[in-house]
């Protein structure tokens, strides 16, 4: 019985050992691929915003991707207003082709009617097509948030997100909106965006181009776009960024004034459009009464009928372009206000593209871009093509912009 001993230990041993040692782990399950995202394309619009802001120390993030990418003077489309050149810019036609001459304007085929900045009949919008109407068509998705015309359903085809310009919806929210269209499933997932910004116009309307209010605005478009950055890196999703802006600002005052109804007499015509520039239409019968009042020479302003304005403003050719057009020397205002009427002071934009005050912002960053290049100045009809490059669109043929002119921006 003395073999018991020993066996009765080593099974006690063995017992102890399998009751102290935990059970086995099943391998843990590999942890899911990540995704590898394709580039997208975020066209992103900020009103009012001259080239020369990023000059003010208040534009980290924004110099930042100048000094890394591509930075140009974009001349502005005449009239260097809002709605004609954020329309230009998706087009690639200017104003006078793609029917949007103006902020406020008439068409003779339609009597009666004016259009507004709140006009959304697709008549008004069909002379041009947006470049997220050609890559919906071309099956590229697209997403676009309150850039000017994006609402508008044009030849039954309009971007598959879109929302409605509002005042109350704040940048950050603006912001947000583009990350939750980038958060979907690579099968739903917009490939061309754009965002609209107003803030730098606004206070350079209210304060002028050169007050503290406005760079403030421009110090928080540019956090704005920081926040852009961040969370575009948080998702892994690399973007080829274009900015760009519709015109620049110039400084107003209430001693540069042109009254105009002491320039013609009241009853002789109407005025669709005041400020730096006028759009005059004759009352019945009065006309060659205007022309002999506005056509003569005048201390700071310029007037022509529509058939004589000068070329280098491409301007005039479309039956909705005004009969009589005015424009005013930089800084001052044209106006039917009586003169006891106050002027409100800030900024102003409206005038000769060739003001430097009326030149517009161009950056352009992300892996199609090439590092550290500064561009000669160019016309804003040129933006289009190379957006139409990025999201693998065909180009227009009957566009006034060509593909070549920002092809130096491309890496090689």
């Amino acid at each position: 019985m003395h073999w018991i001993r020993p066996v009765a230990a080593a099974l006690c041993a063995s017992l102890l050992y399998a009751c102290a040692t935990p059970p086995a782990i099943a391998p843990a399950p590999p942890a899911p691929p990540v995704e590898q995202r394709a580039p997208v394309t975020i066209l992103i619009g900020i009103d009012g915003f001259r080239p020369d802001y990023l000059d003010r120390g208040v534009t980290p993030v924004l110099s930042q991707l100048a000094a890394q990418g591509v930075r140009a003077t974009m001349r502005a489309s005449f009239p260097t207003k809002t709605f004609p050149n954020f329309y230009t810019l998706v087009t690639g036609k200017r104003p006078d082709r793609h029917g949007i001459v103006g902020n406020r304007f008439e068409d003779p085929a339609r009597p009666g009617e004016r259009f507004t900045m709140q006009s959304e009949q697709p008549y008004w919008w069909d002379q041009g097509e947006p470049v997220w109407n050609a890559a919906e068509r071309a099956g590229v998705q697209t997403a676009v948030m309150f850039w000017p015309g994006s609402g508008i359903e044009i030849g039954g085809t309009r971007p598959h997100d879109w929302q409605a310009f509002g005042m109350a919806v704040n940048g950050r929210q603006r912001v947000d909106a583009i990350i939750d269209w980038l958060r979907r499933p690579a099968a739903t997932r917009p490939k061309l965006l754009g965002l609209y910004f107003d803030a730098v116009d606004t206070a350079g309307h209210s304060y002028g181009p050169d007050a503290p209010e406005t760079n403030a605005a421009v110090a928080q478009v540019d956090a704005l776009i920081g926040r852009l950055l961040g969370e575009l890196a948080g998702l892994g999703q690399p973007a080829n960024l274009v900015f760009v802006a519709d015109h620049g600002m110039a400084a107003v005052d209430e001693s540069r004034r042109i009254q105009l109804d002491t320039v013609a007499a009241a009853t002789d015509f109407r005025t669709l459009e005041e400020g730096p520039y006028a759009a005059i239409e004759p009352q019945p019968g009065r006309e060659a009464a205007l022309a002999a009042a506005l056509l003569k020479p005048h201390a700071a302003m310029e007037c022509w009928r529509r058939a004589d304005i000068p070329a280098r403003l491409h301007y005039g050719r479309n039956p909705r372009t005004p009969s009589f057009l005015c424009l005013a020397k930089l800084g001052w205002t044209i106006t039917t206000r009586a003169a006891t009427e106050p002027l409100r002071p800030g900024g102003a934009h409206g005038y000769d593209p060739a003001a430097p005050e009326m030149a517009a912002l161009f950056l352009a960053h992300g892996p199609a871009f090439a590092s550290g290049v500064t561009l000669p100045a160019f016309d804003n009809i040129h933006v289009a093509p190379l957006l139409r490059r990025l999201a693998g669109v065909p180009q227009a043929q009957d566009a006034d912009g060509d593909p070549a002119v920002l092809a130096p921006a491309l890496k090689r």
